[in-house]
């Protein structure tokens, strides 16, 4: 039986003594998997109490991502605005840690970091760490890679796939990153490679992936059970649907390419 939540010494732990940590994962651009959401279900657990909300009404295109109400025969009711929230919770021996959680900004993207940051002073924050998920021609059917990233060099804690420097879209969590430097505040990430024809559904396993990295590096425990159940539940529909579409010609060559990749830098690491 896979366990109900992950505790491993890797990395860099954040000492007792400090401020709490404040996880970030948010819904939008690196979302793949729908990691941030599937994440955040767990990381909000054993919740104490909301520590800061913004304006999500001047922050959240809502014609974009509109917000859920009820309508019952005659009348509208149960309005549900998008909440961008910073909340504390406990994890599963009672250690703290702050979670901002929430749609990604579409608008103020500076003025929402000034925010961030402005709490990162006030709660003595030693680290904020980035998590979330990004679309690649990798296969399901083997572990997820993680790409670590920092805004100094001792707090990327692991080897990533390749050394180059790319251009990317920038996402709010990324310039936090990068903001949060330049003022000499600690800020580092992981981003989990989802299998591109995943990418707009849940993939448990992805978020799971996240969650050891964030409990690992913050020495955390998180109860991941259910997201466990869900994890075995969506592997098997995601298999009879390959199935079914006649998908595993395709899977079997990106399964093929995945050992070749992996089993060739393991070489070079033995050497």
């Amino acid at each position: 039986m896979t366990p109900q939540w992950f505790k491993k010494k890797f990395g860099q732990s954040v000492s007792r003594e400090q401020g709490l940590p404040l996880i970030v994962t948010l819904d939008g651009f690196l979302s793949a998997g729908n990691v941030g959401a599937l994440a955040a279900k767990v990381l909000r657990q054993n919740k104490i109490d909301t520590v800061h909300e913004f304006d999500s009404d001047s922050l959240i295109d809502h014609r974009a991502r509109r917000p859920m109400m009820k309508f019952s025969s005659d009348h509208y009711h149960d309005y549900r605005p998008h909440r961008l929230t910073v909340t504390h919770h406990e994890d599963m021996e009672g250690d703290g840690y702050f979670l901002l959680s929430g749609p990604e900004p579409d608008y103020g993207w500076e003025s929402f970091i000034q925010e961030v940051h402005e709490l990162v002073d006030e709660y003595d924050i030693p680290l904020v760490l980035n998590l979330g998920g990004v679309p690649m021609g990798v296969p399901h059917t083997r572990p997820p890679l993680l790409t670590s990233h920092g805004n100094r060099p001792e707090l990327v804690d692991r080897k990533n796939m390749w050394d180059a420097e790319i251009q990317i879209p920038a996402s709010v969590q990324s310039l936090l990153e990068l903001r949060l430097g330049e003022s000499g505040h600690d800020a580092a990430g992981y981003v989990v490679h989802v299998p591109h024809y995943l990418a707009q559904v849940d993939f448990p396993t992805a978020a799971l992936e996240l969650i050891d990295a964030a409990g690992s590096r913050l020495d955390r425990i998180f109860n991941v059970e259910r997201l466990i159940l869900e994890e075995d539940v969506t592997n098997a529909q995601i298999k009879s649907q390959i199935e079914e579409q006649g998908g595993l010609d395709v899977l079997q060559g990106l399964e093929e390419q995945y050992d070749a990749f992996h089993g060739a830098e393991d070489s070079l690491l033995a050497d």
